[in-house]
């Protein structure tokens, strides 16, 4: 179940935004947050690249600053109209996670940021199903998500925030061992990083060529 912070944060840009950066203080600040995921690939001004459920631009923006051929989805139409005015040198796909209307093996990179710990267990299954899909032999899949913490002094932070903010699918992804999943994709699957008390965890894997 939703929270009213929750639902406010997501209709006003402006209390997103301040979330966003006060969340992001203890990685460095938002700037360093948006592009934990980005760190040691290989873009290039060809390169295709999913930004999915791209919310409203936070890392699309960097992200057309590599490659001219961005594309970001999200199923909001809000959030893609924020899209449209935030970053308009991409181009944006209305449509859900776990059905994206492209053909396979398109891509060489998909990003997701912050985002699937919004889904559903069954729903996280088949987004990692269609990333795959999507996605080139060879091609990367990279993401920034929740983890629990390592550092004790960080759950009682991450806990006040998810009872303001989230729902029990954050929950849910704390009990999931993500690098685990994607393997059983298909995915190669490099060791997570982990920062903030090991409250966040970035995953860089790799579909394995056939």
């Amino acid at each position: 179940m939703a929270t009213i912070f929750r639902d406010l944060s997501y209709r006003y840009q402006w209390l997103y935004d301040g979330i966003s950066r006060l969340a992001a203080v203890t990685v460095g600040g938002e700037p360093r947050f948006r592009q934990l995921a980005l760190q040691n690939l290989n873009l290039q001004s060809d390169t295709q690249i999913l930004d999915l459920c791209c919310g409203s631009g936070q890392v699309t923006r960097f992200l057309v600053n590599f490659s001219e051929n961005v594309t970001g989805l999200d199923a909001s139409p809000l959030s893609i109209k924020r899209c449209q005015k935030n970053v308009p040198n991409a181009t944006y796909i209305k449509a859900f996670a776990e059905d994206m209307p492209f053909a396979d093996n398109l891509f060489d990179v998909v990003h997701t940021s912050a985002a699937l710990h919004e889904m559903q267990p069954e729903q996280l299954r088949k987004i990692i199903q269609e990333v795959y899909r999507v996605l080139k032999p060879g091609g990367v899949f990279t993401l920034v998500d929740f983890h629990p913490p390592t550092n004790p002094i960080f759950w009682p932070g991450l806990a006040i925030f998810f009872w303001l903010f989230e729902t029990q699918t954050a929950w849910e992804l704390l009990k999931t061992d993500l690098p685990s999943l994607l393997g059983d994709y298909g995915f190669d699957v490099g060791k997570p990083s982990l920062y903030a008390g090991g409250s966040l965890q970035v995953i860089q894997s790799r579909k394995i060529v056939e």
